[in-house]
This record gives structure tokens, C-alpha cells and sequence, in this order.
């Protein structure tokens, strides 16, 4: 079908398009489309007005009418690169990816040199999870037009995809470099500045990116995620807020600042945000999965699965929430699928990234007859200390073993019952047939919680420091108490396992023989122990984990937070207090005052959120009788 060929414009009619065009680029958008407007009655069929009359309605973004305006342009005249770089613009503000892109190619097709289309084919090409190909049609955009400060600012969040962020960094510098006054290349450098974890220059940029452009609301969400990562939770919050007075319908602003309101342990309100979120977004499944947590937290566990599932079901390959359903699985005892749930964690923020070992992974399929395997450390000491115990147990299957071991367990590890070889973190390692991470250990054995291996002690203290305290503490005259009331202030659950000393009190006058097992005490413990002048102190002297061993082992009941001397006094068979929080961590089980890792462990359980008072009544009537 031919189309008609439009009408010339007259000298005057030119005139006009020509004003409405500097109208049109000097922002005045009301005056340039009404000018249009009028135009277009006497040229129907005239390209140009069509084109910019179509691109004004998209940036006042009437998206649909904006595309039916440049169609119509193009079924005129379907050679435009103008018109199919607009086209391919609202097509990706559509969400219209694949369409967006052919739009871009066909423009760039009939103009090689134009160096927009490269951009805008690059950002969707980026949205379409194609990052390789992206950051290349940047590179020829570039090419094309070496000052183009928002290629360079968009070629540097495709580099950070690409966990390229030093790179990332430096193409938004050349941005702003360029154009001094772009705020959203300052707000991309916050990103990768963050990603670089230079926490407080991001925040410098993102405050940067607002002072120029004071409604950028998603530079007021990411400022929060910085300054939440700074624990400043206070202004985090306060940030979000901005974010979402300036955009009311911001699902991951609401979504942020659940995950800062769970982090105070506000968990009521947190799940108010994420049920924001799900409601300005029904496929958020990051949402589904904090509200899961968050569902968790508050002990209602049936709802955080069901809030775990469905985040599966929207994002099959989410691992953040594969790994969360793992803990809310151990945590509820169905151990088989929680070990497989828990590799998981590899592809997760949770696990550290899987060692870069050419030697094969082994999770308890291949005999080990005669090979030699290498067990390293992840996560915390206390975590190590629980599963080293499978140590014996791989021997026991004809292995050589070697125990990669972190500094501070090392003289502690050499009283394990077995013939192994042990190398500090960090120290050249001997050659091996097979690896494997201690925390997957319960997975190869096929766990279960009947079959837990409980030959205790598993881990001893040395003789010679035992005579040493015992030299040093002199003879026992009334029952020796270990106390541990706080563990790592940088811990992710310290706020919930962590109490002060001073909730210690109501037993800390009974006549007993107390010792802080603690090698670190926070400020606000300091004036505690001075008005309790008979609690032992002894961080000078417990240098390792040997030498906690030795004082742990003079000891006749060890009270202790989840921390890792409350492991360590499970593992030497000591008996041990273990208080927990209302959420506790998922090794402790549900419902039950024994652990099955831990026989001589006794758990002591918050029956409601934040109230440790119940918990140490309970703990008191008991040292009465001792």
C-alpha cells in the first residue's frame, strides 16, 4: 500500500514547525504541543510534526498515545531513526523489551553513526539481563560520541552487573567529569562507590545526586541501603521516608524500609511495608521473602513458609530465599531437606563463595577409601566448632584428613581424637583428592535429627593450662559459674541473642564463684562488673580458644548466650545454660529445653519477644539448689 505523499508545508508553516521545535528543546512542551496541534490540521500527514508531536506526549508520559502518534509518523514515512529511537523509547518504558530493542536496531540500521540509539539499545539490552552485549554498544556509542556523559554514567551500573565495580566507578567519574551538574551519575557512583563498600563517600554521592536534583527519590532510597549499612538504622529510615513522600507508589523504598524496620526489631511494622510493596508490585518476591522472615521472627512459622513458597514460585532461582527456607526448615527439625536447602546458600549473600578448589566437592557419594580430604572453615567459630565433630566420622570412612583451621581454634582443634593434619587459614595447603566445607557435613552424612553424632567431649582442654587455672583460680570452695552475656556486637542476630551483664543481677549476689568467660566487654558492661567486684575477669588471659577451654573446663556450670563458648562448652561436655531468644537460631530446634547436638546443653527460651526477665528467674531457682 502506498501512502500519500504529505503535503509541503508552506514558508509560513515552516516557520511555525521551526518555533515549535525551539519550543519544543527548550523545555516549554504545553506551547511547542499546542503549536503542533495546529499545525497538524493543515499537514495530517507531515513526518516532523507527527515525530515530535508523538515524542512531547511520551515525555509528558502519556506512554500509549505518545507510540500511536509516532506509528502513524512511521506508516508515512518508515525510514525515521528519529522517530524509531522515540518509538523504541516508549516501547521500553512499556516494558516492551524485545520490541524496544528491534526498534533501536532498525534506527541505528538507517543511521550508523547515531549514537543515542546505541545508548538506548544498550539500556535495554541491560534490562534484558544481557549485560555483555550491553556494555558493547555503549563502547560504540561512545565511540560515536566520546563527551556522552549519560552513556558513560549508564556504561558504568552495566559494569557493575558485571561485578566490574572499580571499572563501574571510573566510567561515572568520566561522566561527571563531562557534565558536572548530571545527578544521575553522581547517584551511579554512589552505587558503585557502595559496591566498593566506601560507604561514606557513596553517601557524599548520593547527597550530591539530591542537591541537584532534589525529587530524585530512588538517590533517597539507596542513600538509606548506604546508611543501613552503616547501622545509622535512625537515618536510613528517615531516607525512606523522603523517597516515598516523593513517590507515593515506590515499592522498593517500602520494601528498604521494612528491612530497617526489622533490623530495629520493629517487626509489626515491618511487615506493613512489605505488604506495601507487594501491593505496588504482586511479583516482588524480595518482599515475600523478608515478609517470610520477618513471619519467622515472630515465631509464626506456617506463614513464613507460605511466604518462602511463593517468593519460589515467582523467582524459581532465588537462592536468598531457597537459603531462608533452609533455616526455617532445620529450625522446624526436617533435616533432610534443610541440608539440601542449605547449599543453597553458595549462590546466596548467606555462605561465603564456594573455594575456588580444582579438587571435587564431596558430599558423601564417592568412597573415600585411601583419598585424602581437605575440611575448611565458614562462617563463625562457634559454627566450626559444632560441626568438626564430622571429622572423625569422614576418617572413620578410610580418609586421610586435613583440617583447615582458623588461627585462634588451631591449638584447640589438635585435641580432636583422630589423625589429622591441621593447617592455619590462610597457610599453603598439602595436595588432596576431595574438599569439603564444614557446614556441609550434616548434608553428606544425610542428617537427620536421630542420627546426629553425639560422642562427647569431641574437643578437650590441654593439661598443662588446666593446671595452669587451676593454680591461678586456687582451691574450689563453692560452685564455679562461667558467664558469657554477650557475644560480637557486629554478630547480624546480635541485637536479639546479646543481653547486658546487668540483667545478670538477680542471681549475681548468690554465693557462688562467678567468672566472665568473655574476652571482650562493651563499655556498658564495664560499670557493671565494678559494682559487682567478685565476678572473676580474665581477658588478658584468653588469648585462643585453648586457653577459654582450660577456664571452661575448672568451671561447674557455664551460663552463656548463643555464642561460640556456649558451643565450645557443649562440645567438652560441660554443662551449659544456653539462653535463647524468642526467634532462636535454627541449630536450637523448637519447643524443647535439651539439643540433641548437645546433650549436656540445657536451653532456656524467651516465651514472648525481648523479655529475658522470665528466662533468668528460671535460671535463678535452679543455682539456688546447687
Amino acid at each position: 500500500m502506498q501512502h500519500k505523499k504529505p503535503a509541503e508545508p508552506t514558508l509560513e508553516q515552516s516557520t511555525m514547525i521551526e518555533d515549535a521545535v525551539i519550543l519544543h528543546q527548550s523545555g516549554q512542551l504545553d506551547t511547542a504541543e499546542i503549536l503542533y496541534n495546529k499545525l497538524l490540521k493543515f499537514l495530517p500527514c507531515n513526518t516532523t510534526i507527527l515525530t515530535n508531536l508523538g515524542t512531547i506526549t511520551l515525555q509528558k508520559g502519556n506512554l500509549q498515545d505518545g507510540l500511536i502518534t509516532i506509528e502513524k509518523s512511521l506508516q508515512i514515512n518508515p525510514h525515521q531513526p528519529n522517530a524509531l529511537n522515540n518509538k523504541g523509547n516508549a516501547l521500553q518504558d512499556l516494558n516492551r523489551l524485545d520490541e524496544a530493542l528491534a526498534s533501536y536496531e532498525r534506527a541505528i540500521a538507517f543511521k550508523p553513526e547515531y549514537a543515542e540509539a546505541y545508548c538506548n539499545r544498550a539500556t535495554t539490552l541491560q534490562a534484558l539481563n544481557r549485560p555483555n552485549e550491553a556494555l558493547t554498544s555503549y563502547d560504540h556509542a561512545l565511540i560515536l560520541k566520546p563527551d556522552y556523559a549519560e552513556a558513560y554514567s549508564n556504561r558504568g551500573t552495566t559494569l557493575q552487573d558485571l561485578n566490574r565495580p572499580d571499572e563501574a566507578l571510573a566510567s561515572c567519574e568520566r561522566a561527571i567529569s563531562i557534565n558536572p551538574d548530571f545527578a544521575e551519575a553522581y547517584f551511579n557512583r554512589g552505587n558503585a562507590l557502595k559496591d566498593l563498600n566506601r560507604l561514606d563517600e557513596a553517601i557524599s554521592s548520593f547527597e550530591q545526586a539530591i542537591f541537584l536534583k532534589p525529587d530524585f527519590a530512588e538517590a533517597y532510597s539507596n542513600l538509606g541501603n548506604t546508611l543501613k549499612d552503616l547501622n545509622r538504622l535512625n537515618e536510613a529510615l528517615a531516607s525512606y521516608e523522603h523517597a516515598i513522600i516523593l513517590n507515593p507508589f515506590y515499592a522498593d523504598a517500602y520494601y528498604n524500609r521494612g528491612i530497617a524496620l526489622q533490623d530495629l526489631n520493629l517487626l509489626d511494622e515491618a511487615l506493613t511495608c512489605y505488604d506495601r510493596a507487594i501491593v505496588l508490585d504482586s511479583n516482588y518476591a524480595k518482599a515475600y521473602s523478608n515478609r517470610g522472615t520477618t513471619l519467622q521472627d515472630l515465631n509464626q512459622l506456617n506463614e513464613a513458609l507460605a511466604n518462602y513458597e511463593h517468593a519460589i514460585i515467582l523467582k524459581p532461582d532465588y537462592a536468598e530465599v531457597y537459603w531462608n527456607k533452609s533455616l526455617l526448615k532445620l529450625l522446624m527439625g526436617e533435616y533432610l531437606e534443610g541440608w539440601q536447602l542449605y547449599e543453597w546458600g553458595w549462590k546466596s549473600f548467606a555462605r561465603k563463595p564456594l573455594r575456588n578448589f580444582d579438587e571435587p566437592l564431596w558430599l558423601g557419594n564417592e568412597s573415600l577409601r585411601n583419598k585424602t580430604v581437605l575440611i575448611y572453615p565458614e562462617q563463625g567459630l562457634g559454627d566450626y566448632i559444632q560441626y568438626i565433630r564430622y571429622a572423625v566420622l569422614v576418617e572413620q570412612l578410610g580418609a586421610t584428613i586435613i583440617l583447615e583451621v582458623p588461627l585462634a581454634l588451631m591449638a584447640l582443634s589438635s585435641t580432636l581424637k583422630g589423625q589429622f593434619t591441621l593447617i592455619e587459614c590462610g597457610k599453603t595447603l598439602p595436595d588432596f583428592d576431595y574438599q569439603c566445607p564444614v557446614m556441609s557435613l550434616p548434608l553428606a552424612f544425610k542428617t537427620t535429627v536421630e542420627t546426629i553424632p553425639v560422642q562427647l567431649p569431641y574437643l578437650y582442654a590441654d593439661e598443662y593450662k588446666k593446671q595452669q587455672w587451676q593454680v591461678k583460680l586456687g582451691k574450689k570452695t563453692v560452685t564455679r559459674i562461667g558467664l558469657v552475656w554477650s557475644g560480637s556486637s557486629i554478630h547480624k542476630n546480635d541485637q536479639k541473642r546479646s543481653l547486658l551483664l546487668k540483667q545478670f543481677e538477680t542471681f549475681l549476689n548468690f554465693p557462688l564463684e562467678f567468672h566472665c568467660l568473655q574476652n571482650q566487654i562493651r563499655e556498658i558492661d564495664v560499670k557493671t562488673l565494678t559494682e559487682f567486684p567478685h565476678i572473676h575477669q580474665h581477658q588478658d588471659d584468653l588469648l585462643d580458644f585453648s586457653d577459654t577451654a582450660a577456664l571452661v573446663d575448672a568451671m561447674d556450670i557455664i551460663i552463656s548466650v548463643d555464642t561460640s563458648v556456649a558451643h565450645l562448652a557443649g562440645a567438652m561436655g560441660k554443662q551449659v545454660f544456653i539462653l535463647l531468644p524468642y526467634a532462636p537460631d535454627y541449630r536450637w530446634l523448637l519447643d524443647r529445653a535439651d539439643s540433641p547436638w548437645y546433650p549436656t546443653a540445657k536451653l532456656f527460651r524467651q516465651a514472648e519477644m525481648d523479655n529475658w526477665e522470665a528466662v533468668i528467674i528460671k535460671i535463678s531457682k535452679i543455682l539456688l539448689t546447687v
